[in-house]
């Protein structure tokens, strides 16, 4: 038997059914992501205009301790990473910058989790739903060609609702598809606006930290460790 034979035939027994149960067991995972990841975001809310304004009087009055329970206080992304930072600020502002890199690094991870399922589900589901629709057009295409040509008067009522029914069954095939990408695709750019945006105020409120660090730090010495060499005014004269 020719290997396009066996496709045809393998495509016309199992039908176009199982890509629809497919796509509607891949969508139930798609909601339950969506739910999952709009509850993390939403426990995360802060508002980080005002925690920066109590950040800066505090860091102003040296109270660091002061800051460092604000900063655990904060359920934010954002109040995590500049808490890693304070916790190295003994050791200067390179350090507490290097430490909240790192930070910003694992709250990114956190804050991408389950994301590339939505965007490869918003990407591949229309192509899943056309997989289908193919079945469909083969299985229409199968029902036309079981027509003989003496049997084509008897089986004239019967073969068109075969070949329709086969081609309804392709076109619900492509409406899941688009159905399942739709939704996958919205949330995906909603999850990743608000990431862009909590890493935004992630850098905000880490330059709260680093400027009053750096205000902090003695001015450098000159190169080589010496200062440059004052004229003397009585030497000129």
């Amino acid at each position: 038997m020719k290997l396009v034979e066996w496709l045809k035939n393998l495509m016309v027994s199992f039908g176009a059914a199982w890509v629809m149960w497919l796509m509607i067991g891949l969508s139930v995972i798609s909601v339950a992501i969506m739910l999952e990841r709009a509850w993390f975001f939403w426990s995360l809310r802060d508002d980080i205009a005002a925690l920066a304004a109590k950040l800066r009087d505090l860091l102003r009055s040296d109270d660091r301790d002061g800051a460092r329970k604000l900063l655990e206080g904060s359920p934010s992304a954002e109040a995590a990473v500049v808490v890693a930072g304070l916790l190295e600020a003994d050791r200067g502002a390179k350090s507490a910058k290097e430490a909240m890199e790192g930070a910003k690094a694992l709250q990114r991870m956190k804050l991408e989790r389950r994301l590339a399922y939505l965007g490869t589900l918003g990407n591949n589901a229309p192509f899943i739903g056309l997989f289908g629709t193919v079945i469909g057009v083969v299985q229409a295409f199968d029902e036309l060609g079981k027509q003989s040509v003496g049997a084509a008067a008897a089986s004239a009522t019967a073969a068109p609702q075969a070949v329709m029914a086969a081609i309804a069954e392709a076109l619900v095939a492509t409406a899941v598809g688009i159905g399942v990408a739709i939704p996958a695709v919205l949330m995906y750019n909603v999850f990743q606006r608000m990431t862009r945006a909590t890493l935004a105020n992630t850098e905000a409120l880490s330059g709260v930290l680093l400027a009053s660090l750096l205000a902090e730090e003695p001015a450098r010495p000159a190169v080589g460790g010496r200062r440059p060499a004052q004229s003397d005014p009585a030497s000129e004269d």
